[in-house]
């Protein structure tokens, strides 16, 4: 078998409600989903989720050759880009060729890639992430008295810009998921993304622990300060999770070597090679690992194969436009089916009829780090758009600011 092509789209995902974390929002609730399909001389096609960035010049590392070896043609597409740099989108496109590749291989083999991988139990438990900063409290009862109804007892929300507003908002969302637990005290985390310096992590997190029990505290501080997550980790009682935009693994030595981090996390778009690779260098330090993204399908069946998995990120139940999986959410878990490979089904002409909506303006959205993120004095109180100015600004809650955002109030 060799492969032969590839194809790359982009379809969405449409939320139906504002999306975002304490960087930005995306207030039309659309996010893309890029794909890439891989197909070969035997009829097989592999699907990947991933970034598209410099595909012409990683495919010429898979092109022509056998899809099943699949982890050796995973190194020959890093060793591809070494001048370029596989970091950041450049790493993501590996993701999703890698992926697509495990697809073809596990097709081939008539399995569920799950069981390839040496999976015994279909069942991947989930904690539900709503990316819910911009909510209102109505409007954040009502999402995770969904994710209550499929069973979730666990949730992670999004916050870090005002310690009263995330105590308010922790606090309901426990309340909701009490009461469908029948009493059973569920599990909460808190995402900050990057947002704090470290002695504002620890004066946050510590406020909310006389309240509030957290089972961990994800991104802190940024990615790859080692000593900052370590430091955090010491001053609070919650764990800290990172790793989600850290993209090879000799971006973890350094935090694993320090202690800086209790829950290892891996992002969906970095490819299942990636995971597996983390995964493993996380069970070496004892620690449990964690995938991470809004339609995880691929690490989902990875995550059946590893012995730390701790539980996966369930985001949105709805599919991506054109896009169908072969799993379903109940008892607070996905459950994977029996489809060969993957179990993804991409319906290219829905794609292609489908009015893609344009894309968000470069300077918005949670991909953007505010210009004052790390250096804010006073909490941001639009939830909608963080605040960029001065973090020195007067506090003034009334009036409204001129240009539509409201000052700061005091925390």
């Amino acid at each position: 078998m060799r492969v032969t092509g590839y194809r790359t789209l982009t379809t969405f995902h449409d939320w139906g409600r504002p999306v975002g974390d304490a960087n930005g929002v995306f207030t039309d609730g659309i996010t893309p989903v890029p794909v890439v399909l891989v197909d070969t001389d035997a009829g097989i096609t592999g699907a990947g989720l991933g970034s598209h960035t410099a595909a012409e010049a990683v495919f010429a590392a898979v092109d022509g050759e056998d899809p099943r070896c699949v982890t050796a043609l995973y190194d020959r597409m890093i060793r591809q880009t070494f001048k370029a740099g596989h970091g950041g989108a450049v790493f993501g496109t590996i993701g999703a060729f890698d992926t697509a590749l495990w697809d073809i291989k596990a097709k081939a083999a008539g399995e569920p890639l799950w069981r390839l991988l040496g999976g015994r139990d279909r069942t991947v438990p989930a904690y539900a992430s709503g990316l819910d900063i911009a909510l209102s409290d109505d409007d954040l009862a009502a999402v995770y008295q969904v994710y209550a109804e499929r069973g979730l007892r666990a949730a992670k929300l999004k916050g870090g810009l005002d310690i009263e507003r995330d105590r308010d908002r922790l606090t309901l969302v426990r309340e909701v998921l009490t009461r469908a637990g029948r009493g059973m005290r569920p599990a909460l985390m808190l995402d900050a993304n990057e947002c704090w310096t470290r002695k504002q992590a620890v004066r946050h997190v510590c406020e909310l622990e006389q309240t509030l029990d957290l089972s961990w505290v994800e991104e802190p501080v940024r990615r790859w300060d080692a000593e900052g997550l370590a430091a955090v980790g010491r001053g609070i009682r919650a764990s800290v999770a990172s790793g989600e935009n850290l993209t090879g693994l000799e971006q973890y030595r350094s935090l694993l070597a320090q202690g800086a981090v209790d829950i290892v996390q891996a992002a969906a778009v970095w490819g299942v090679t990636h995971f597996l690779r983390v995964a493993a260098l996380a069970h070496a330090h004892d620690l449990p690992v964690s995938p991470i993204g809004g339609s995880p399908v691929a690490l989902l069946h990875a995550a059946t194969a590893v012995p730390n998995h701790l539980a996966s990120e369930l985001q949105n139940l709805r599919e991506p436009v054109g896009l169908s999986f072969d799993l379903r959410v109940e008892g607070g878990a996905f459950v994977l089916g029996d489809s060969a490979g993957l179990g993804i089904e991409v319906d290219e002409k829905t794609v292609a009829a489908a009015a893609v909506p344009p894309p968000a303006a470069a300077d918005e959205g949670p991909d953007v780090r505010p210009e004052y993120a790390g250096r804010r004095l006073l909490a941001v109180a639009d939830r909608a758009r963080p605040a960029t100015h001065h973090p020195g600004s007067p506090v003034l809650p009334t009036p409204p600011h001129p240009d539509g955002v409201p000052h700061d109030a005091r925390p």
